[in-house]
Formats: C-alpha cells, sequence, structure tokens
C-alpha cells in the first residue's frame, strides 16, 4: 500500500513539474503567418543527398559541397514569419535543426542561460542575415525595432510527427528579457 502511495506522489510531482514548464511558458507575441505558411513535408524513409560542383570556370577544380542527411521519418517544415515591432517569439527550443534567412528587418538572439551576447540578425548587420540553429539550444528571438516589421524564411527538420516548437519558460528571469 505504501509504494502505490510513494508512485502517486511521484506521479503527481512529475505532472506538476510538466504542468508548471507549460504554463510558465513565454509563448510568442506579435507574430503572425500568412496563409500560405506553414507548408509541411515528410521524407517517410529520411533522406541522404550530396552535391558537388566545381565553381572554377578555368581549368582549376574548386569544388563547392553539401551534404544533408536525416536517419528515420523526417517531417521538413518551411514557414514564413511576420514580426511586428516588439514582437517576440517567446523562449523555446526545437527538436531538430532549422536554416533561418532574415530577409528585412533585423532580429535579435537571446540564448540560455545568461542572455549576455545578443546576436542581430538581418539585412545589413554584421552578423548577416542567415544563421543555423542546430536545435536542443533555449533561445529567444525578438524585434526589438519600435518601427520595423521583421520577415524572416525558417527551413526546420524535424522527426516525423514531432512539433518543430518546444515553448521553455524564461530560463533567468532576472537576466533574460521575456
Amino acid at each position: 500500500m505504501k509504494s502505490k502511495w510513494l508512485w502517486a506522489l511521484a506521479l503527481g510531482l512529475v505532472a506538476g513539474a510538466i504542468y508548471g514548464g507549460i504554463a510558465l511558458a513565454t509563448p510568442p507575441s506579435g507574430v503572425t503567418n500568412p496563409p500560405w505558411s506553414p507548408v509541411i513535408g515528410n521524407f517517410p524513409s529520411g533522406f541522404d543527398t550530396r552535391a558537388k560542383t566545381d565553381i572554377d570556370p578555368g581549368k582549376a577544380k574548386d569544388f563547392w559541397k553539401v551534404h544533408i542527411t536525416a536517419r528515420g521519418a523526417t517531417d521538413v517544415h518551411i514557414l514564413e514569419n511576420i514580426i511586428a515591432p516588439g514582437g517576440t517569439f517567446g523562449w523555446h527550443s526545437h527538436p531538430g535543426p532549422s536554416l533561418v534567412i532574415v530577409k528585412s528587418g533585423t532580429l535579435t538572439a537571446y540564448h540560455a542561460p545568461d542572455c549576455t551576447m545578443p546576436h542581430d540578425f538581418g539585412p545589413g548587420s554584421p552578423n548577416g542575415s542567415t544563421f543555423v540553429d542546430d536545435g536542443h539550444d533555449l533561445h529567444m528571438v525578438r524585434n526589438n525595432s519600435t518601427t520595423d516589421v521583421a520577415d524572416v524564411y525558417v527551413v526546420s527538420f524535424v522527426p516525423a510527427g514531432f512539433g518543430r516548437r518546444i515553448d521553455e519558460p524564461n530560463p533567468n528571469p532576472g537576466i533574460c528579457p521575456n
């Protein structure tokens, strides 16, 4: 009988922690998607593709190379996000990598746990207008502008059936912005 109570208590603590994490999550604000977005494709067996192109038209060989591999069923999400001035994606992570292109405006990315080294991305930014999110890192992206809308395109690779976004609470409310 005692072990049943211990199991019930443990289950209650786990459920409370899960609920608490969801309740404390920082949801997106000021982010919209055009009607076409998102587009989701499924590759049931994953994929392994590579290409090599000679980028030197002369006799010398100078190869550009790419190799993309996904083992197991994979969903690929393509979406466009329009972020209003002051808009934020909230604190979150992803179960897989994303390729991000900031078409217009400037977005600031903050990374847990200390948020002390934010990076700006956008046309004309010293960091450029593209970045790769490797997945599994806790971050928040915000449009800190008071006047300019930001437009960003994202291609995400995730295990089939998984959501592309995992909402998280602010990791350090005294230091990190919401």
